[in-house]
């Protein structure tokens, strides 16, 4: 993809396109703000680039009929979910629609060389079934404070190795088209927000509940991410003062008590110590336990495990009660690995949130699990990339 539009105009015209789908000129003429013939030219313009393409004739509105634009079918975008224990990549066309998706274990802490490796040949597979030739850009996120204009993560607290690694610059170079960087947070709430539960949804918080626990905040329907990128860092809000140390140095934050780590050794402690029968049995089996395991206790009602779930649920339902309390968002939805607890987890959650926080900024305030799963990540990364490429170069 060598085209960008030439101005603010054809920029919007293009975003259009990529949420609407196919739209008629017509259409278009409604929701944009030129006169007829001013539109008549930014389009032939668009047409010209083959950015945008003409697709037959719309539905008729009385009168000549309108023909149709759409966003090129050939452009081909590749989205990259980085987790702190599995790799997510994918293939969209120009509309943000997944066309192949694999998934692999991948343990971050092994480094950017080893992750990456892993990464583009994830994306020759797809490649190789048909659905891309090549891509015209790529979207990264990674499970650590980014600095957002370089693409280079900053001091992640579970990501060794990485501090400072040029990810934009080396994948640009491996996969030959634009690369933007993100954290995994931030593309989770813009995939909720492009195809999942956050669609109408301009001022919300998208909290990830995984190996730790971060907070995209969506602030006018765009992310928030602070000075320096790092907003939205709440695993690392202090729970417990001078309470257990904590990953990043500190002591008594969030993400020592909750998330998947923090729950895996405290079920574990549980299993040990002859508080639940049903985690004893999975970590004989299995010598380690995970978020999952979990899950399945309290599915059979093992009521360590329901405490640990409600323990948790209790203790990020009361950082969430001061950022609602602070925000005031039309939403807040929960997603992550840590979700597969459940209803047991939201309603938690819930509880506290509700009860913390003022009735004005809870009345009509929806908390809810994402939709998308580990989708959100990486049409969030692809709706990253897209974003640039369709601003005004």
């Amino acid at each position: 993809m060598t085209a960008r539009p030439a101005n603010a105009h054809q920029a919007r015209l293009l975003r259009l396109l990529r949420d609407g789908g196919p739209t008629s000129r017509a259409q278009l003429g409604d929701r944009m703000d030129l006169s007829r013939s001013r539109l008549a030219v930014e389009v032939d313009r668009l047409l010209d680039t083959g950015l945008v393409i003409a697709d037959g004739l719309a539905a008729s509105r009385g009168g000549r009929r309108s023909h149709n634009i759409r966003l090129s079918p050939t452009l081909r975008l590749l989205g990259v979910d980085i987790g702190a224990t599995s790799v997510d990549v994918s293939v969209t066309n120009a509309e943000l629609e997944v066309l192949g998706h694999l998934t692999q274990p991948m343990d971050v802490r092994e480094g950017p060389v080893a992750v990456f490796e892993q990464v583009l040949a994830m994306a020759g597979k797809l490649r190789a079934t048909g659905v891309a030739e090549g891509f015209d850009g790529a979207g990264i996120g990674v499970p650590g404070p980014v600095r957002f204009p370089e693409g280079v993560p900053v001091a992640p607290p579970i990501m060794p190795g990485w501090d400072g690694f040029p990810v934009r610059e080396a994948l640009s170079q491996e996969l030959g088209c634009p690369v933007m960087v993100d954290n995994d947070v931030n593309l989770m709430a813009m995939g909720e927000q492009q195809a999942g539960v956050a669609r109408s949804a301009k001022d919300f918080l998208c909290v990830k509940i995984g190996t730790g626990i971060g907070c995209g905040i969506v602030v006018g329907g765009e992310v928030y991410r602070g000075t320096t990128g790092s907003a939205g860092d709440i695993g690392h809000i202090v729970a417990e003062p001078d309470g257990r140390p904590c990953a990043c140095g500190n002591r008594g934050c969030l993400e020592a008590y909750f998330g998947g780590a923090a729950l895996a050794r405290d079920a574990e402690a549980a299993a040990r110590e002859g508080r639940s029968p049903e985690l004893a049995v999975r970590l004989e089996a299995a010598g380690t336990l995970a978020a999952s395991d979990v899950a399945a206790a309290a599915a059979t009602g093992d009521a360590a495990a329901l405490d640990l779930i409600r323990e948790g649920g209790t203790r990020t339902g009361q950082v969430i009660a001061g950022l609602v309390s602070f925000f005031n968002p039309g939403l807040v939805v929960i997603g992550g690995g840590v979700t597969g607890l459940g209803h047991t987890l939201l309603a938690a959650i819930r509880t506290q949130v509700y009860r913390q926080s003022l009735p004005l900024a809870t009345g009509n305030l929806p908390i809810v699990l994402g939709e998308l799963g580990p989708l959100a990540g990486v049409i969030g990364a692809a709706r990253l990339i897209s974003d640039h490429l369709l601003s005004p170069a």
